[in-house]
């Protein structure tokens, strides 16, 4: 026998589902002004899909698809949508998840937004320059700082240290 309960739940779970099927999900990267912008038309011919799917729309890469996940190498981990310096390779880590993983950014470098999407309560990690969705953010990693910066490796250019 279906109770309200059952049936509120299902119909927030089609929909969450349908809006997801659909493309359609809160502009939660893109939303304000930053110091770099530029257009629809020219966010995609500054990207490619791929990169445009997860900056502008909030995609994610497919785990261990990134290869800057095995990059071990001295460097700073940039944006590519503006250039912006991330993440130092002192603070990357292997977390297992399949995810390019830090923990901690850059002084400055990105913005946090809390994200409800997909029935989920999460912090996204945005571009503090142009507001391109990178990935999120968890509690769920040891010292120094507990947190674990899972990133989408697709949407960040390395530049290695010269020796």
């Amino acid at each position: 026998m279906m109770n309200r309960r059952i049936f509120l739940a299902g119909s927030a779970l089609a929909l969450v589902t349908a809006q997801f099927a659909a493309g359609i999900r809160p502009a939660l990267a893109t939303a304000g002004t930053f110091p770099v912008s530029h257009t629809e038309s020219e966010w995609r011919k500054l990207l490619t899909p791929e990169q445009y799917n997860i900056l502008r729309e909030e995609g994610t890469e497919y785990p261990g698809s990134s290869a800057l996940l095995n990059e071990h190498r001295k460097g700073t981990f940039s944006c590519v949508g503006c250039d912006q310096a991330l993440f130092s390779s002192e603070t990357k880590f292997e977390s297992g998840t399949g995810w390019p993983s830090f923990w901690a950014p850059l002084d400055n470098a990105v913005d946090t937004v809390r994200d409800t999407t997909l029935g989920m309560v999460r912090i996204a990690v945005n571009c503090a320059r142009c507001g391109g969705h990178l990935g999120h953010v968890f509690d769920d990693v040891p010292k120094p700082t507990g947190l674990r910066y899972c990133m989408n490796g697709a949407v960040m250019k390395f530049r290695a240290v010269s020796a």
